[in-house]
């Protein structure tokens, strides 16, 4: 059975040859703490903040790590003694065939305690085992934690993209319904024919029934905004009505080393305190084996009255120590023993799991941002050239030195270039995003 330690150890060698740095990206520490703030978008900041407070995924899991805490301190309990306090009361009739029927009664108080010696460590273990349990609900409330504040940074960054779109949409039809102007009253004055003007409808018809679509996509990406949260789904509609630009992206990532994750990311962080947790509980299973010691007591008072009871005429104590063991259980206790080892090599093996998804999520995290950087600079390059197509193909039209059609496909390769550009832009955003969360940023 591998140790943690091995385990450890044996991830971050791997890590350390892992990474490739990527453009944009540097190898120096990660400042993942509050990492929207780099994005320079104070409505963004204000969401997350929101958010933070709000989200009901986030008061579930805080709600889950008090009830951890309070399940290791009742267990925390059990190393100490146990004090009892009871009383009773009875009342007594003595029936006799021969002679008067006379009742009695029968008041008593004591005081029980006990104290198992854990010379085995079985009690030790189990706090341990709860201790561990009460840090693997903290690390899943972060992992809450990251998880919310990337999709809240998500959504915002579709929201602006959409906002870019429609932009976009709207210039583009105000654009084709000039040249369809132009084109009818070129068609009037005999300079160009009805197909002209057919065709042209018809382009700006198709771009008009973009901006419904993007309207609603919009609308709902508002609304998971204000459920994330924890807001009725209209709640920001109003808020976040106004149009506005896309979150600026750092010039410069600072992504640390992979291995750094053994540290950073909360779902990591847990699998580790599940491995602790289910080998401490391994350790008290095992404890069952052994005799179990306790000293126990009891003192008390007995009387027929209350002031019988007060004057101590009927005292009575007991103490000293006793000892279970164990001689048939029905092979209970190796196989408790047993399903515990198991549980120990399946936390291993989902610690090892989510270290590899870590690597996994930050490679590819790292990859996609280099690439849809380069992507963009292309496409801008292309929106650039389509835009000076446009220009000339109108110019030429106008002049009768070109036909309609060599407009047309201008405009629809111009509107397609900026479109893909503004989704660049976004993807942009939301792989920095997606970086940000892999490194395990935001608590």
């Amino acid at each position: 059975m591998k140790s943690l330690l091995a385990l450890t150890l044996a991830t971050a060698a791997f890590a350390a040859n892992f990474h490739q740095t990527a453009p944009g990206v540097t190898n120096d520490p990660a400042e993942i703490a509050q990492w929207w703030t780099q994005l320079h978008d104070a409505e963004l900041n204000s969401l997350i903040e929101r958010a933070i407070r709000g989200n009901l995924d986030l008061r579930i899991a805080a709600a889950r790590v008090q009830q951890a805490r309070a399940l290791e301190k009742a267990q925390r309990s059990s190393l100490f003694p146990t004090l009892s306090l009871a009383g009773a009361f009875g009342r007594n009739r003595n029936l006799v065939p021969i002679g008067p029927t006379y009742e009695t009664n029968n008041l008593q108080t004591a005081l029980d305690a006990s104290w198992e010696a854990d010379f085995f460590g079985a009690n030790r273990k189990a706090v341990s085992a709860s201790t561990a349990d009460t840090r693997s609900a903290e690390e899943a409330r972060r992992d809450s934690l990251v998880t919310v504040t990337g999709e809240v940074a998500r959504a915002y960054a579709d929201l602006r993209g959409l906002d870019r779109r429609l932009a976009i949409t709207r210039a583009t039809i105000a654009t084709q319904s000039d040249t369809l102007h132009l084109t009818q009253v070129r068609a009037e004055a005999g300079l160009a024919t009805e197909l002209d003007v057919a065709q042209q409808a018809t382009q700006l018809s198709t771009t008009q029934s973009i901006e419904p679509a993007l309207q609603a996509a919009r609308v709902q990406t508002v609304q998971r905004l204000a459920v994330l949260l924890g807001l009725q789904p209209d709640a920001l509609l109003d808020e976040l009505a106004g149009p506005a630009d896309l979150p600026t992206v750092p010039p410069v990532i600072a992504a640390g080393m992979p291995s750094d994750l053994l540290s950073r990311r909360p779902d990591v962080r847990r699998a580790q305190a599940e491995i602790v947790a289910a080998a401490a509980r391994l350790g008290a299973a095992k404890a069952d084996l052994f005799p179990k010691f306790t000293i126990e007591g009891l003192s008390g008072r007995r009387g027929d009255s209350f002031g019988g009871i007060s004057l101590g005429a009927a005292n009575f104590f007991s103490i000293g120590p006793a000892i279970s063991l164990p001689i048939f259980t029905g092979g209970r206790i190796r196989a408790n023993i047993a399903a515990n080892g198991a549980r120990v090599e399946e936390a291993q093996a989902h610690y090892e799991n989510a270290m590899l998804h870590a690597l996994e999520d930050v490679e590819t995290a790292l990859s996609n941002y280099a690439r849809e950087e380069e992507r963009r600079t292309k496409l801008a390059a292309a929106a650039d050239s389509a835009k000076t197509a446009v220009d000339l193909a109108r110019e030429l039209y106008s002049r009768g030195l070109a036909d309609f059609l060599s407009v047309l496909d201008a405009q629809r390769q111009q509107y397609a270039a900026e479109d893909t550009l503004a989704q660049s832009q976004t993807t942009i955003v939301t792989n920095v995003v997606a970086l940000y969360k892999a490194l395990g940023g935001g608590w």
